[in-house]
């Protein structure tokens, strides 16, 4: 049992002049961005290096964190092989209860340690079920962690591209399968990369803007990601093209945004979005309901879907989209993210689904 650093107090300070005051854990210097929450139990190794939540300062809404530490950096396959991604992307951390003792048998470091290497700032003592009934009820506003004679100015990371700001260079390879799946980096977590890998494809991972329009695959997938789908407009384009060449395609979160924009369809910001591990969607046409992983900001109009498009799932929640597929066309993807196991396996068979269309199955 190891004890991790923490003192100091700290405030969260939101766009509308609320402030929240508490001990400061990580690293000591201050931030700002979306304030956004995540209502999982665990999991925050995981949240923090998700790309998607680039430019967001996270509130974990299940009260006790930091329980079972961090574990190392292990790399298999080319990829870190605990986390989702090589670095933490989130801007700030906003828990209940930060626990300065932690105990797992793979842990190798406090939360508050890592935080702090990666230069990375949390508070603790905060009261997160008072700060997420006021981001239902106001929805997601933009907010500052702030140290003492460190003040900052607020951050609007929707005005970015931070699709760019995550997305690989350079194209990377992985696995050795002669099926050959183009993914275009938009901000994917690495366990899509092994959810393909591992059932015997060759990943082609290339950067968001790439033009792959020319380039030999089997299969293109279009993976998840933070910020306005609309920012993402060399994405679009080169996926409004492939669509002509009617070769598989699957989607998944940010993906699925871009091929609702690519095949003519709209996107809406949510008001406070879908961030967590218990997010109940319903197959539409069945009374199947998965219980998924998710984590977005903004959402497909299904009212704007066109010609031979149709929405697949729906969010039993509020009614939202959770998927679209071309009625004809081996087109379709997800808002979601099967890849992250909540259910543990519910809709990990989507993975299975495409590589049978990839490979001529139906």
């Amino acid at each position: 049992m190891v004890v991790g650093k923490t003192s100091g107090i700290a405030s969260l300070v939101l766009k509308d002049g609320t402030v929240f005051s508490g001990i400061s854990f990580g690293a000591r210097t201050s931030t700002a961005g979306e304030v956004v929450f995540n209502t999982g139990m665990v999991g925050y190794p995981e949240s923090l290096t998700d790309p998607s939540y680039a430019g967001q300062i996270l509130v974990l809404t299940y009260p006790l964190v930091g329980n079972y530490g961090v574990p190392p950096h292990d790399v298999e396959n080319g990829l870190l092989k605990f986390f989702e991604s090589s670095k933490i992307h989130i801007k700030g951390l906003i828990v209940a209860d930060y626990s300065r003792e932690y105990s797992h048998w793979n842990a190798k470091s406090s939360l508050s340690e890592w935080m702090a290497q990666e230069g990375i700032p949390g508070i603790s003592g905060i009261d997160t079920r008072a700060l997420t009934k006021k981001l239902r009820t106001h929805g997601t506003m933009l907010g500052k962690i702030e140290q003492p004679g460190k003040t900052i100015d607020f951050y609007d990371p929707n005005k970015e591209n931070l699709v760019a700001q995550v997305s690989p260079k350079e194209v990377q390879i992985y696995g050795t399968g002669k099926t050959r799946i183009l993914l275009v980096d938009t901000g994917c977590k690495n366990n899509i990369i092994r959810s393909f890998v591992s059932r015997g494809a060759k990943v082609i991972r290339v950067p968001y803007d790439y033009d792959f329009t020319k380039k030999a695959y089997d299969g293109l997938f279009i993976a998840n990601g933070p910020g306005d789908p609309k920012m993402c407009t060399a994405t679009i384009e080169h996926l409004r093209q492939a669509l002509v060449q009617e070769k598989p395609v699957f989607g998944i979160c940010l993906g699925n945004q871009l091929l609702a924009l690519a095949s003519g369809a709209d996107t809406y910001k949510l008001k406070f979005g879908h961030r967590g591990q218990n997010q109940p969607c319903i197959e539409v046409g069945t009374k199947r309901c998965y219980i998924t992983s998710q984590n977005h900001g903004f959402a497909v109009d299904t009212k704007t879907l066109q010609k031979g498009w149709k929405e697949w799932f729906v969010n039993a929640n509020d009614g939202t989209n959770e998927g679209i597929i071309h009625s004809n066309k081996p087109f379709f993807s997800v808002q979601f993210h099967p890849e992250a196991t909540p259910g543990p396996v519910d809709t990990t068979w989507l993975f299975d689904r495409f590589l049978r269309i990839v490979r001529g199955g139906r």
